[in-house]
């Protein structure tokens, strides 16, 4: 089986952004989508569009905050498709302020959905991955868990944890050819970005020697592959999705 046809994959955050844009294109190469976010309405728009160009999607309404409500999803997935065998976990949140000036809950909800929720996600996943002895594991990191950001101390720690989760279970079971991998956008083009200043777009895009921020697309090509049977030799590994502001 090359690529991802015939493979279910399970998407959180998968009503918009990137990861609405990671359960588009593996739709579109043949995987059959488990699409999990907290907007009910959006994802059923996305299983509409998805379904309407052929391809094969259900909607599971999921708060990753919650840590019943993961073990529940995973296993609805699970029931309804009879496996998993690729996990995005993509949800994430911000709630930027300086250190000096973070409250404790801003700090707890973002480790919490951020970090928590894939450690849950995976857990609740990796026993049918095991059971066939094949899986795919992509976690959503940033440039920012690789360099720090200043006012984001808790995304940026949250997002350096993952990488190390992503590591850590990558060794786990590695034996039993399931792959656990990273990827680390740089600036990318989103709702999210849209709202920032002008000066700040402007001095961020001075930064990256490919001279454009990045598309949705872009980090959903990088998923992609890693999800394929062709990147079935690579394990452990945080592939740079950011034009080239961080090199090495």
């Amino acid at each position: 089986m090359a690529g991802v046809e015939g493979r279910i994959a399970l998407v959180t955050g998968a009503s918009q952004g990137i990861g609405r844009a990671c359960a588009v294109l593996l739709a579109e190469s043949g995987a059959k989508l488990a699409l999990c976010a907290r907007n009910q309405e959006k994802l059923e728009q996305l299983a509409g569009e998805i379904k309407g160009k052929g391809g094969e999607a259900e909607t599971f309404p999921l708060d990753v905050s919650q840590e019943e409500a993961i073990k529940a999803a995973v296993k609805s997935v699970i029931a309804r498709f009879g496996k998993l065998d690729i996990l995005v976990n993509n949800a994430g949140i911000t709630c930027d302020q300086l250190i000096m000036r973070m409250k404790r809950a801003d700090w707890d909800d973002v480790l919490a959905t951020n970090l928590t929720a894939p450690f849950l996600l995976t857990q609740a996943a990796i026993g049918s991955m095991l059971k066939q002895r094949w899986g795919r594991i992509i976690n959503i990191t940033s440039i920012f868990g690789q360099i720090g950001q200043a006012g984001q101390a808790n995304y940026s720690s949250s997002k350096a944890g993952l990488i190390g989760l992503t590591m850590s279970v990558a060794r786990e079971v590695a034996s039993r050819n399931i792959t656990v991998n990273a990827v680390a956008p740089g600036f990318i083009a989103t709702a999210m970005t849209e709202v920032l200043p002008a000066e700040l777009k402007e001095n961020l895009l001075r930064n990256i020697p490919l001279g454009r921020a990045g598309s949705e697309m872009d980090v959903a090509q990088a998923v992609k592959f890693l999800a394929s049977e062709e990147a079935g030799y690579i394990t452990g590994h945080v592939l740079n999705v950011n034009g080239g502001i961080l090199m090495g």
